[in-house]
């Protein structure tokens, strides 16, 4: 922490700030510890993140879970993207505790991302812990970095997905799973 600090008066320094001022004399720190609580998914682990909350079913239907707000950070700016991730997937004799889905889109949303990896890690996650059928997720963002700066576009939004076994091969499973999702 103190190097990332160190880093983030130089930063105040770089722009003609005086970081010594009162408003900014501890936004080093203050600033440091955001930013180790915004890439947090790196120094998550996943198995434990699980936890083995994986539970015996014979359900074969798709179960989905929408709206997962989620919070990152573009690799290629370093400012934030901000949206909802849709995430659906065909138990394959398994289920996975519902908050651990919430969980997994965290783990990777709190690292630096795109969206289109972001989608995908997601997606291959959830397959390979749980060796469903087919998995489905669709990430919604708004990325501040093409909102604040460059186009200055406010009300675009970016849609991303990765479909895999069933929900890819499958063109009625696939609607389906969009119809729940409201796509």
């Amino acid at each position: 922490m103190p190097k990332m600090e160190e880093l983030y008066r130089h930063l105040i320094a770089g722009v003609g700030e005086n970081p010594d001022r009162e408003g900014l004399r501890d936004t080093p720190r203050r600033a440091a510890e955001a930013f180790q609580f915004l890439t947090k998914g790196y120094r998550d682990d996943i198995d434990k993140l699980v936890n083995n909350a994986l539970f015996d079913s014979d359900t074969r239907e798709l179960v989905v879970v929408r709206n997962i707000e989620l919070y990152s950070l573009c690799e290629h700016h370093l400012l934030p993207f901000i949206g909802k991730a849709h995430v659906g997937y065909i138990p394959n004799g398994k289920v996975i505790g519902l908050s651990k889905i919430a969980r997994l889109v965290d783990v990777f949303a709190r690292r630096l991302q795109i969206q289109e990896n972001l989608t995908r890690q997601i997606a291959d996650t959830i397959l390979q812990y749980t060796n469903a059928l087919g998995v489905g997720v669709v990430i919604e963002a708004q990325h501040l970095c093409m909102m604040m700066r460059g186009v200055e576009k406010q009300n675009s939004i970016m849609t991303t997905s990765c479909v895999l076994g069933e929900l890819h091969d499958d063109p009625e499973t696939r609607a389906e799973f969009l119809h729940l999702i409201g796509k």
